[in-house]
């Protein structure tokens, strides 16, 4: 009986940390299989334009090319962890990657993604932030582990 290559797909989620590029790496390393069709699907989420009120008046501070420059800095970040990630997974002929851009809030979107892709992992990396700073600033690492519909690798540099 031949061996049939079972395959996987992974989603790991990219940002502009050392983190997430510490996770795709230790991935690479540790986690691909000989025996498995690897697809790695890069997932870089943008967060969601600032949005105003016309009421308020803040909304007459930004005019038409000041958006337009936001939105075009905002493509160029996500073009640029991109790039990053690249540069580490170039090197392994066993993997087939994707490259996907969200826009929103990262917890939801990579929930909401893995879903979409059919993940049958998501890895992701940790800031180690402590209690304090991650009751305030939220953990996207923790909340995918809560809520994400498949397995969850956080990796921890």
């Amino acid at each position: 009986m031949a061996d049939v290559a079972e395959e996987r797909r992974i989603v790991v989620a990219v940002d502009e940390g050392d983190e997430s590029m510490y996770a795709l790496t230790w991935c690479l390393k540790n986690f691909v299989s000989p025996n498995t069709e690897n697809t790695f699907i890069l997932l870089y989420v943008r967060p969601p334009p600032p949005i105003f009120n016309s009421l308020d008046g803040t909304g007459y501070l930004f005019a038409e090319d000041v958006v337009v420059s936001m939105e075009k800095y905002s493509q160029d970040l996500a073009e640029s962890v991109m790039e990053k990630a690249k540069n580490i997974y170039k090197n392994f002929d066993n993997v087939k990657v994707e490259k996907k851009v969200g826009l929103g809030d990262a917890r939801d979107v990579i929930c909401e993604m893995v879903v979409k892709l059919g993940a049958d992992v998501l890895v992701i990396g940790t800031h180690s932030y402590g209690f304090i700073k991650r009751t305030l600033l939220g953990s996207v690492s923790d909340y995918c582990a809560r809520n994400a519909k498949c397995p969850v690798l956080i990796v921890k540099r």
